[in-house]
């Protein structure tokens, strides 16, 4: 099967990197021809940097490198099985390249989005087969990053689905099925990591040196959600949780933070720029965490019951399966223990009775516990 890419960015050349180490011819297409000659001088690195260090052999590197072709037409893509759009965040103008693909692939293409926060089924809208319009949602690296949503709408058909995950499958990643909503399952769990220890750091509970310090060496989390957003960057990491609370219409549990805006309007955007909440100039010193443990458990324990009532309420609303929801967190990005069977290592109730707690002392809806963890605490049920 020959696969189309829409986009030549970081996000796309993953994506045709993956594909082409799995065997296939790939086009990838962009509306600018130096992002094109960019992502084929990349792309020639990463492979030799992948000889270089014995994970791949010279002929693997030049037959994979010899697979994808980078076209500034689509006209390429007419006899492709999939065309997997990567582009910007705006659903304007992922609606006008499915527009334009309809009418030059066949009528078994399956045409997909990688998109983190935008409605599949409004992408879907303007295709005259819509139900052959799917959400294809790697994680970046693609290459690196073992996880992909495959995200139906109401309108793709089963087969679709199945076979786009199938496909996915194959190419040796790990495939989750996730309902049509904002933020799918990684990026509408993982919120409260990134809002809930802002939140923390503004009231002046800790510093931002001291919560990352708490959630690494006390959570077991890889890195702590201020170096993590100054890495993702603030004008994504804030951009989808602005995404995810207005497309919830304003729900408080996914409500931004002024702090973060404030970055992002100042240009301070994290390591891209030498500046987020930490300072990464040349001779800049990280500042030492307080190591207190009684305040790190306190820390971790707020932010991990806030986790888990967010996968808990995923479950609720059939987002995805307690298997489904607990693999993306560990796959996608990176967590210690799957929240909800971290929740029946903690206890039911006792996440119930620190939501509880926080609901009683702040009066705000985005502490209110899932109504699953209500019942589950009730009858003794666990998640798995």
């Amino acid at each position: 099967m020959e696969v189309g890419v829409v986009g030549a960015g970081a996000m796309g050349n993953g994506i045709a990197q993956v594909a082409a180490q799995s065997g296939h011819t790939v086009y990838v297409y962009d509306t600018q021809n130096h992002a094109l000659e960019k992502a084929k001088s990349k792309l020639e690195a990463i492979l030799n940097r992948l000889v270089e260090k014995g994970r791949i052999t010279q002929e693997d590197k030049d037959a994979t490198f010899g697979r994808v072709h980078y076209v500034d037409s689509l006209q390429p893509m007419k006899n492709t099985g999939l065309v997997i759009e990567a582009i910007i965040e705006k659903l304007s103008a992922k609606q006008s390249v499915f527009e334009v693909l309809e009418g030059i692939v066949s009528k078994e293409t399956i045409l997909a989005s990688n998109t983190s926060s935008l409605s599949i089924a409004s992408i879907a809208a303007v295709a005259k087969h819509p139900e052959r319009v799917v959400g294809i949602h790697f994680f970046n690296p693609a290459p690196l990053m073992p996880l992909v949503e495959i995200v139906p709408s109401m309108l793709t058909s089963n087969q679709v689905t199945e076979s786009s995950r199938a496909l996915v499958d194959s190419w040796k990643k790990v495939t989750v099925l996730a309902k049509d909503t904002p933020g799918f399952i990684v990026n509408r769990v993982a919120r409260p990591f990134y809002s809930e220890a802002i939140k923390m750091y503004e009231e002046g509970v800790a510093s931002p040196e001291t919560i990352d310090h708490a959630l690494k060496t006390i959570g077991g989390f890889r890195m702590g959600p201020f170096e993590l957003t100054d890495l993702i960057g603030h004008d994504v990491n804030y951009v989808v949780t602005e995404t995810v609370w207005k497309e919830f219409f304003y729900d408080p549990r996914f409500k931004p933070s002024i702090s973060q805006k404030r970055l992002l309007e100042g240009r301070m955007l994290g390591r891209k720029t030498g500046r987020g909440w930490f300072n990464y100039t040349e001779g800049a010193e990280m500042p030492d965490p307080n190591k207190d443990e009684t305040l790190g458990r306190q820390i971790v324990d707020r932010i991990v019951a806030m986790l888990i009532n967010e996968a808990a309420d995923a479950v609720l609303m059939g987002i995805g399966t307690p298997k489904d929801i607990d693999l993306a967190m560990t796959k996608g990005v990176n967590y210690p223990k799957g929240l909800l069977a971290w929740a029946d290592e903690i206890g039911i109730e006792t996440v119930l009775e620190r939501l509880e707690g926080l609901f009683a002392e702040y009066g705000d809806d985005r502490y209110r516990p899932c109504v699953l963890l209500k019942r589950m605490a009730k009858s003794g049920k666990t998640f798995f």
